[in-house]
């Protein structure tokens, strides 16, 4: 038999001793994996096409930022638009974060504050430490990936261009400031190998396309984006945006011209999804 004074009772209680009722309450778990993913496609979207899986993740983080009073209500939607992302970043300076942990990208430790008693996190990511590779440097989850993907491929690669370089390469248009993104050497190889290298990276999670100099001020590389990196600059989260979208990734936004997979992330990746 229900006891509806026994609710009754219980809220009194947490009034008394100073403690949120809600906080007796289920509260929503919002998917970080599911959530920075949304941050990075839905701004690129044409139009308010959700991101599967992320919905309600991205609705309870909207409503904590509504509560900041960082976001009108009438972007609260699921929806992880370019007013979402400003909203973000807003609350991660807020907090006293600037540069790359400003980016509007979820991190577990703001994303977990902002959900103080209104939501708890699951799925946390991370681009972790940031270690040496070929002379340059990458954070620890792009080094896991890129040796994967010569696990794969059964050869190694060789970096052209790092992590964590701004004021490098001006081609790159700021691709490369944050975390995430590589220029792979591709000297000597085949049309075919350099294919082969963009597919295992797709495979194991990176949005990569190979870069031939009729497309701009470059030589031949392979260019990848380590999606869901949390660390990645502006432009690097709208090539990654893009590359779900079927596109290639540049300014003029055409087709997407590499090697067709299913696109998955790292963590996808490795729980064999």
């Amino acid at each position: 038999m229900r006891r509806p004074w026994l609710a009754v009772g219980l809220a009194a209680l947490c009034v008394a001793v100073g403690i949120p009722a809600q906080a007796f309450a289920a509260r929503p778990v919002v998917d970080m994996e599911a959530t920075v993913l949304a941050a990075q496609i839905d701004p690129r979207r044409a139009d308010h096409t959700l991101t599967p899986g992320a919905q309600s993740s991205v609705l309870a983080v909207e409503q904590a930022l509504q509560a900041q009073n960082l976001l009108d209500a009438q972007w609260v939607d699921g929806y992880f638009g370019t007013q979402t992302v400003a909203a973000y970043a807003a609350y991660q300076r807020s907090l006293g974060y600037t540069g790359l942990a400003a980016n509007g990208l979820p991190g577990t430790t703001s994303l977990t504050k902002l959900g103080l008693n209104r939501y708890t996190v699951a799925n946390t990511i991370g681009p972790g430490a940031k270690v040496a590779r070929d002379g340059f440097v990458v954070d620890a989850r792009t080094q896991a990936m890129l040796t994967e993907a010569q696990r794969l491929l059964g050869y190694q690669l060789v970096l052209e261009q790092g992590s964590y370089n701004p004021g490098g390469d001006p081609t790159s248009a700021g691709t490369h400031d944050g975390g995430g993104v590589v220029d792979i050497a591709v000297t000597g190889m085949t049309a075919a190998r350099r294919t082969s290298v963009a597919r295992a990276l797709r495979q194991v999670g990176f949005a990569a396309w190979v870069r031939d100099p009729s497309q701009g001020d470059w030589p031949w590389h392979i260019h990848a984006a380590a999606i869901n990196d949390t660390d990645l600059s502006t432009q690097a989260q709208n090539q990654t945006g893009d590359y779900y979208l079927g596109l290639n990734g540049l300014a003029n936004h055409g087709p997407d011209d590499g090697p067709r997979i299913p696109i998955k992330t790292w963590e996808q990746y490795q729980r064999g999804l």
